[in-house]
């Protein structure tokens, strides 16, 4: 949009949980944090919020979420051009609609099925070598982290493997004692080698459930197992950015982590590489791995058909760890 438009003033409505991987992008002009306040203060605050957008005078607005209240606030912005997916039941809130991505076979990309939205503006499809997806460090989240780092006795020329091993959804989570067995394993070969272990908040027991597993695996290698609590999202950026190898499923944080230059090894259970891999440059080396065709999969991670997740259990540790060691070798 920005080379696009060069001039233009160009405002991003966000929600406060993901407002940090947008906070310090260069290539916006304003951030609105919109708040979810619950029942009759919701609608009072929507409204009041319709009002602002309105009195913006926008030439254009995108609604890239295609939600109910995404569609509403495009739609009250009263911009002239306003886009959106040809949704049911919301597609009158836009003035250009394009076809919903998921929708299309065979599967595209996530990024695809977003830059459709802005291919009526005169854009060419996306290159991630040029444009990859972006969040840039937060100066003050890389010192804390380099405090914490150093505190749990990390040295700075330490070979460091982060590894989440949560997700917002159970449907994308691996099993911990094969977390545990890949951290086990990985401290082992290296005595140099630090392996962390993060989560999200919601996940913290289960993270140190599975240090203490992989420190019981790995004997006196267990001291290259860490543990320092959690990360917030520019904290666990700057994190990556430091680690030479991150592994994690297809959740948040693996899409933070695309936004590094550190290699990923990433784990699809119910999802699709073809859909959700890290998008970057070519030259900046992920591995997929998972469980290969199965007649439920992709799913719609309400329910599962089979009743044993089998797309998560089969994805075994020897699977993970080929990959690690394939990306953990310096390139030839």
């Amino acid at each position: 949009m920005r080379r696009r438009f060069p001039d233009a003033r160009l405002t991003y409505l966000v929600e406060p949980a993901a407002e940090p991987v947008v906070r310090h992008h260069p290539g916006l002009d304003e951030i609105v944090v919109v708040e979810r306040p619950r029942g009759i203060a919701r609608v009072r605050y929507d409204l009041a919020l319709a009002r602002r957008l309105r009195s913006a005078r926008y030439d254009l607005a995108i609604d890239f979420h295609g939600g109910p209240r995404s569609s509403f606030l495009a739609w009250a912005s009263g911009a002239p051009q306003r886009i959106g997916y040809g949704l049911p039941g919301r597609s009158w809130c836009y003035t250009t609609r394009v076809p919903w991505g998921r929708s299309l076979v065979p599967p595209r990309h996530s990024v695809s099925n977003q830059w459709d939205l802005i291919a009526p503006l005169g854009i060419g499809p996306p290159d991630p070598a040029i444009d990859p997806v972006v969040m840039p460090v937060d100066a003050t989240a890389k010192a804390r982290v380099g405090q914490r780092l150093a505190d749990a006795g990390v040295a700075a020329e330490a070979p460091l493997v982060v590894m989440h091993v949560s997700a917002g959804n159970p449907f994308r989570r691996w099993p911990a004692a094969a977390f545990a067995r890949v951290a086990a394993s990985l401290a082992e070969e290296d005595a140099a080698r630090r392996v962390l272990i993060t989560s999200g908040p919601s996940d913290s027991a289960a993270a140190e459930a599975v240090a203490a597993e992989a420190r019981r695996l790995a004997g006196r290698a267990g001291a290259g197992i860490v543990r320092t609590g959690e990360f917030d999202l520019p904290e666990l950026r700057a994190l990556v950015d430091r680690a030479a190898l991150y592994i994690g499923g297809d959740s948040g944080p693996l899409h933070v982590a695309a936004t590094t230059a550190t290699p990923i090894v990433a784990l699809f259970g119910p999802t699709l590489p073809a859909r959700s891999m890290p998008w970057r440059g070519p030259s900046i080396r992920s591995l997929a791995v998972d469980a290969g065709p199965l007649p439920c999969r992709p799913c719609h991670q309400r329910h599962c058909v089979p009743g044993d997740f089998r797309c998560l259990t089969a994805i075994s540790p020897t699977m993970v760890l080929d990959a690690a060691r394939t990306l953990l070798m310096p390139k030839r």
